[in-house]
């Protein structure tokens, strides 16, 4: 099968009209950022933002145009504001686009797995929270939703692109025991995603709209570290149960928790509890604990907080070599000692879940 080229792209948009302004999308500049690989297109459509509610209809003209291209597999399209409005609309008053909340047909409950920084291994718990959550039965999906560095793809040892449906929606792939969908699956692992918020946003929001993740107990968000706007955006449009918080003892990152504790609870987004990764290292030879960033902190930040805490993931270079190299110990290698605290926060999870504690309200933040 032929690769379509950018210039067969821009020609198929170029056929796309955008009626208020009086002319092809294309020779408005309203084009950007095309992306195109094996089959896989991805672009942005620059408007003002005042108009974005009303250009869903044409975002999706604009797909179905360039499905039409030989060789095209699959067509992300997302709308995002330019720095200013077209000549034609600096008058009109200018207002923040919204979309309405999600509602994912076969999803039963949606959880966030997040940190408020990024390096402190959250998508390492997400990973393997997921497939052990599948090996308790439950039909889990796991969403990447980090679209500046995607880690599942190589954490999964998952290099192929999605299928397409015949309506065509992307298809997650299957591992491990659960779906999994990642933009990391549609664009080379060294591509810099240089990419506008409200392309961000939109982009996430499709990744869960437009998969075909079919009937699902649980789908796993790996959300972006920090509490930016994507990270709001998620937190407000999608239906989340809960969030868990990872962060790893030392202070600077405790400092971050309190912050995604406080995103979370202003969205009325119940909060699990913390989670604390990298808690001590054990040395080989004599299983001593070795407290290489300090010592029960994010037990002391929850308590303050008035929030769960939810256990210690020790550093092991078995979880560091399984990531990797795509082989995650909770599936190499269940019955592990490595794999014990992802297994049991999955089993308290799954409690929760199933004792609707997710319908709690978040917990008071406490300055002190």
């Amino acid at each position: 099968m032929s690769t379509p080229a950018k210039a067969d792209i821009l020609k198929a948009l170029s056929s796309v009209e955008d009626k208020a302004r009086g002319g092809n999308i294309v020779a408005l500049e309203m084009v950007q950022g095309i992306t195109i690989r094996e089959g896989h297109v991805l672009f942005s459509l620059e408007v003002d933002p005042a108009r974005g509610p009303s250009l869903e209809s044409l975002r999706k003209s604009c797909e179905e145009a360039v499905y039409k291209v030989a060789g095209v597999l699959s067509v992300t399209a997302v709308l995002t504001a330019h720095s200013g409005p077209a000549p034609d609309e600096r008058k009109k008053p200018s207002k923040p686009a919204s979309a309405a909340p999600l509602n994912i047909p076969g999803v039963k409950k949606i959880i966030a797995v997040a940190s408020g920084k990024g390096g402190v291994g959250k998508s390492t718990v997400a990973v393997n929270l997921a497939i052990a959550l599948g090996q308790r039965g439950l039909k889990i999906g796991l969403l990447d939703a980090d679209i500046y560095g995607p880690s599942v793809p190589r954490m999964m040892g998952i290099a192929d692109k999605p299928k397409t449906s015949s309506d065509k929606k992307l298809i997650p792939h299957e591992k491990y025991g659960i779906k999994t969908m990642s933009i990391g699956y549609m664009v080379d692992e060294d591509t810099a995603m240089i990419w506008r918020g409200p392309m961000v946003q939109s982009a996430l929001m499709q990744m869960m709209n437009d998969v075909v993740w079919g009937e699902l107990d649980v789908l796993v968000v790996d959300m972006p570290p920090g509490t930016g706007d994507a990270q709001l955006t998620m937190a407000q449009k999608v239906p989340l149960a809960g969030s868990i918080i990872v962060s790893t003892p030392q202070e600077i990152a405790l400092a971050d928790v309190r912050r995604g504790i406080a995103m979370f609870e202003k969205t009325h987004v119940p909060v699990f509890g913390i989670v604390e990764n990298m808690a001590y290292f054990i040395s080989p030879g004599s299983g001593e604990k070795t407290f290489i960033f300090g010592e029960g902190g994010a037990r002391r930040t929850a308590d303050t907080l008035g929030v769960p805490f939810l256990g210690e993931i020790p550093i092991h270079t078995a979880i560091r070599e399984g990531m990797d190299e795509g082989k995650p110990i909770v599936a190499t290698a269940p019955e592990s000692e490595e794999a014990a605290p992802y297994a049991r926060l999955a089993e308290d999870l799954a409690t929760r879940l199933a004792a609707g504690d997710s319908t709690r309200p978040a917990p008071k933040v406490i300055i002190e």
